[in-house]
C-alpha cells in the first residue's frame, strides 16, 4: 500500500519550470503558448471531422445521422466531464491534469485511426473526449491565473485565436488528408501534436498544485465554506444526470434528423432529457460537492456569461456544419466551398487576437460583447438573405467574415468577464464550466443544422436555421450587461 501511495504521489507531483525559464519576463507567454497548443488541437479535432463524413458513410455503409455521432460522442463525453474534471484539477493540480489530457488524447487518436468499424471509431472518440476534457477544463484557468491581470484579456484573446486557427485549418486539412491519404490520417495527425504538447507543458507550464483543498461556494442562500472533513463525496448522481440529459436531447435531435428510431422513441427521449435536467437541478442543490457548483453559477455575472459562451459556439459551429451543404446546393465545387467556409474561423482568429485593438480603448468588456454579438447577428442575416436574393455563392464569404469577426470580439471579452467573477481558488472549476457551455453549444451547433436540412431541405431549412440563429445573437446582446455586485 505504501509503495502504491508513493507511486501515485510521484505521478501526481508537478515539476516546476527550470529557473532559466521561470525567471524570464515573458515566461507567462510561454505558458500561454503551451495552453494554446491544446486549444488548437481541441478545435482542430472539432472541425476536421465534418470533412470526413462522406468518406465514413462510404467506408462503413452508414447514414449521415449515424455518422454524425463520431462528433456527437466526443461532445457528449466532453460536456459531462468538464465540470468534474475541473473540480478534480483544483485538488490534484492543473498542470498534471493538463499533461495527462495530452497523453489520453494522443493514444485515443491513434486507436481511432486503426478503427475497423463505426462503433469502434465512436468509442475511441469518446475516450479521446476524456483527454480533451482534461485539457479544456484547465486551459482557461491556466491562462487566467498564469498572466498578470492587465494582460488577461489579451492572453484569453490569444487562446481564442489558437482555437480559431484550429477551426480554420480543420476543413482544408481534412479535405487534403481524405483526398490524398486516408480518413484515418485525420485522427493520426493528432498524435505528434500531443507529443509536442506533453514536452512543452512539462518544461513551460508553472507548478499549480495547491497546498490544501480549495473552498467552494455553496448554493446562493448558503455560506461559502471549505471542504468537509472527509473531503466530500464525488457527485456521481449529478454526473450521470448531466450525461443522461444531454445524451437524450442529442439522441432525440439525431432521431428526428433521420436516425432510424420510431416516433415514440423521439418523444420518450425528449421527456427523458427534461426529467433528467429537472432531477439534475434538484441534485446539485442537495449534493455536498456538486459538479456544477451552484454557488459559482449564482455568482453575479457567471450565469449570463455561461449562456453567452454557449450561444457563441452555437453561432460558430452551426454555419461550419451548414455552410458546405448550402454551397454544394448552389453548385460550388468542394475545393472552393472549403475556402469560403474557412473565412469564418479565420476571421474569428484574427478578431480574437487584434480585433479588440480596433475598438475604442475606453470600451468595457460588456460593450465589446454587445458589439460582437450585434455583428454576429448581422453576419447571420446576410448568410440567410444573400442566397434568397440570387447572389453568387462565393459572396457568402462577406457575411461569414462579419460573423467570424463579431464572434472574435464577443467570446474573449465574455471569457474575461466570467473569469473575473469567479473566485481564484475555484478557477479550474469555473474554467471547466465555461468550456462545458462551449461544448454544449458546439454539440447543438452540430445537431441543429442536420435537423433543419432533414425537415425542410437544404435551401429552406438552412435559411430558417440561420434566421433563428440571428435571433439568438440578439439574445446574447441582451445577456451581456454590467454586473451589479452586492
Amino acid at each position: 500500500m505504501n509503495a502504491a501511495s508513493t507511486l501515485t504521489a510521484r505521478l501526481l507531483a508537478e515539476r516546476p519550470r527550470p529557473r532559466g525559464i521561470a525567471g524570464r519576463r515573458y515566461a507567462h507567454w510561454l505558458a500561454v503558448g503551451t495552453v494554446c497548443l491544446g486549444a488548437f488541437l481541441g478545435q482542430l479535432t472539432a472541425s476536421v471531422t465534418a470533412l470526413v463524413y462522406p468518406a465514413l458513410q462510404h467506408r462503413f455503409d452508414a447514414g449521415f445521422a449515424a455518422v454524425e455521432w463520431v462528433a456527437l460522442a466526443y461532445l457528449l463525453v466532453l460536456v459531462a466531464l468538464l465540470a468534474p474534471i475541473g473540480r478534480l484539477s483544483d485538488l490534484v493540480g492543473r498542470k498534471t491534469m493538463y499533461l495527462g489530457g495530452f497523453a489520453v488524447f494522443g493514444l485515443a487518436s491513434l486507436g481511432a485511426g486503426f478503427a475497423g468499424g463505426l462503433g469502434t471509431l465512436v468509442a475511441c472518440r469518446a475516450v479521446q473526449a476524456v483527454g480533451g476534457a482534461m485539457m479544456q477544463a484547465n486551459s482557461v484557468a491556466l491562462v487566467a491565473r498564469g498572466v498578470p491581470g492587465h494582460a488577461m484579456r489579451r492572453a484569453l484573446g490569444v487562446q481564442a485565436a489558437a482555437q480559431g486557427l484550429g477551426l480554420a485549418l480543420g476543413p482544408s486539412l481534412g479535405g487534403l488528408l481524405v483526398a490524398h491519404a486516408s480518413w484515418r490520417w485525420v485522427f493520426w495527425i493528432n498524435v505528434p501534436v500531443a507529443v509536442v504538447g506533453i514536452v512543452a507543458g512539462w518544461f513551460l507550464l508553472p507548478r499549480t498544485r495547491p497546498e490544501a483543498a480549495p473552498a467552494l461556494p455553496r448554493a446562493a442562500a448558503g455560506p461559502v465554506v471549505g471542504p468537509e472533513p472527509d473531503g466530500g463525496r464525488f457527485d456521481l448522481a449529478g454526473l450521470l444526470l448531466l450525461g443522461g440529459s444531454t445524451t437524450a436531447l442529442l439522441l432525440a435531435l439525431s432521431a428526428a434528423s433521420g436516425l432510424p428510431l420510431p416516433a415514440w422513441a423521439v418523444a420518450a427521449l425528449l421527456a427523458a432529457a427534461v426529467l433528467c435536467a429537472l432531477a439534475l437541478v434538484r441534485q446539485e442543490r442537495r449534493a455536498t460537492r456538486p459538479i456544477l457548483a451552484p454557488g459559482l453559477v449564482n455568482t453575479p455575472g457567471v450565469r449570463p456569461g455561461l449562456a453567452v459562451a454557449l450561444i457563441g459556439y452555437l453561432l460558430l459551429f452551426c454555419p461550419l456544419v451548414l455552410g458546405p451543404v448550402l454551397l454544394a446546393e448552389a453548385g460550388l465545387p468542394t475545393a472552393r466551398s472549403g475556402l469560403v467556409i474557412t473565412v469564418l474561423p479565420a476571421a474569428f482568429a484574427v478578431a480574437a487576437t487584434v480585433g479588440g485593438g480596433l475598438l475604442p480603448r475606453g470600451w468595457s468588456d460588456v460593450a465589446r460583447c454587445r458589439c460582437g454579438a450585434a455583428l454576429a447577428g448581422a453576419g447571420l442575416l446576410g448568410c440567410a438573405l444573400l442566397p434568397a436574393l440570387g447572389a453568387p455563392a462565393v459572396l457568402l464569404a462577406g457575411p461569414l467574415l462579419v460573423l467570424g469577426g463579431g464572434l472574435g470580439l464577443l467570446l474573449p471579452a465574455n471569457n474575461a468577464l466570467v473569469m473575473r467573477a469567479i473566485p481564484a481558488e475555484c478557477s479550474a472549476v469555473g474554467g471547466g464550466m465555461v468550456n462545458m457551455a462551449r461544448s454544449l453549444g458546439t454539440a447543438l451547433g452540430t445537431a441543429l443544422p442536420v435537423l433543419g436540412v432533414h425537415l425542410a431541405g437544404p435551401a429552406v431549412g438552412g435559411r430558417a436555421v440561420l434566421l433563428a440563429l440571428a435571433v439568438v445573437a440578439g439574445l446574447a446582446v441582451l445577456l451581456s450587461r454590467p454586473v451589479r455586485r452586492r
